[in-house]
């Protein structure tokens, strides 16, 4: 595993402060993954909390309800505030003054947290559309590989193979997200489908930068989420693959992961695609019981 010059880091006495305001910021998430991560030692469920607050502290951004502008200038704040983790300076937020220690710790790369800043701002304007599937895949690969990137560097596997993990199982579950959530994110004028993939099964995208209604009724719909599920399926097979190639110890809560997802793609791929805006969830209970058989039990 590469190294790099280690940040300032934060000042011992607030240290407990910190980390108890990072666990809180992950609790309020609400993420089926917080038992996931407590089954990490110590050292890395400390990285792997901070890690994801930061991740939700971006993501709420983009989420919310604020202007475009605001929005893009909090994003900004953010930048500057990575710029401070590594540049030695004085972060001002509490997630942010959290990060030095755990990039010191575990080498994680300033390029990562900027990848997952760079999907934020996809996420920022008032409506997303993406052109085609290079567009989906550099989406994905800042919204949710450059995460598993950070993640696998606080599991402690080297670049080799953390990197086919996160690249694969990234963009495995980010689409499984996007096929999932379809009627959900055009609720919000969101449109991660792209748009030459739903052209090339017969889709009328003419109006799509105004209504997505025509979309969503669009009865080729389907096929065109169908060719999205054959990418995803094939993504989780190199990402089974990747992970069957690290020591399965250290990754067990990227097992945990592939493992609810997978179960949440097989409960799409079941129900067809002939009916692509019918919801699909997993409950409560079956996400636990994963967690007790991958957690507890070991797999």
């Amino acid at each position: 595993m590469s190294t790099q010059p280690a940040p300032h880091l934060s000042d011992a006495s607030d240290a407990a402060a910190l980390s108890a305001h990072v666990e809180a910021v992950v609790r309020r998430s609400g993420t089926s993954f917080f038992w996931a991560m407590r089954l990490l030692p110590p050292a890395k469920r400390a990285g792997m909390f901070a890690v994801y607050a930061f991740c939700r502290e971006v993501d709420d951004i983009a989420d919310g309800d604020a202007p475009e502008a605001a929005k893009r200038a909090a994003l900004s704040r953010w930048r500057d505030e990575i710029a401070a983790v590594y540049g030695g300076g004085a972060p001002a937020e509490p997630v942010a003054r959290a990060l030095p220690a755990h990039v010191a710790r575990f080498g994680l790369r300033r390029d990562d947290f900027l990848a997952v800043i760079d999907g934020m701002e996809m996420d920022a304007g008032a409506a997303v559309r993406l052109g085609d599937m290079d567009e989906l895949t550099l989406y994905c690969d800042r919204v949710a590989c450059a995460v598993g990137r950070l993640s696998t560097r606080v599991f402690g596997v080297d670049d080799d193979l953390g990197h086919p993990v996160a690249a694969a199982q990234g963009q495995a579950l980010q689409l499984t997200n996007i096929l999932r959530d379809i009627r959900e994110d055009a609720g919000r004028d969101r449109l991660y489908l792209p748009l030459d993939l739903l052209a090339r099964h017969g889709v009328d995208t003419a109006g799509a930068d105004r209504d997505l209604g025509a979309v969503l009724a669009d009865p080729n719909l389907g096929a065109a989420c169908a060719e999205l599920a054959a990418e995803a399926g094939r993504r989780f097979a190199e990402a089974e693959a990747a992970l069957a190639r690290c020591d399965p110890a250290k990754m067990r809560p990227a097992v945990m992961m592939m493992a609810v997802y997978r179960r949440l793609f097989d409960r799409l791929q079941r129900r067809g695609w002939d009916r692509p805006l019918q919801p699909v969830a997993l409950s409560a209970a079956e996400k636990l019981m994963i967690m007790l058989r991958y957690g507890v039990l070991g797999g």
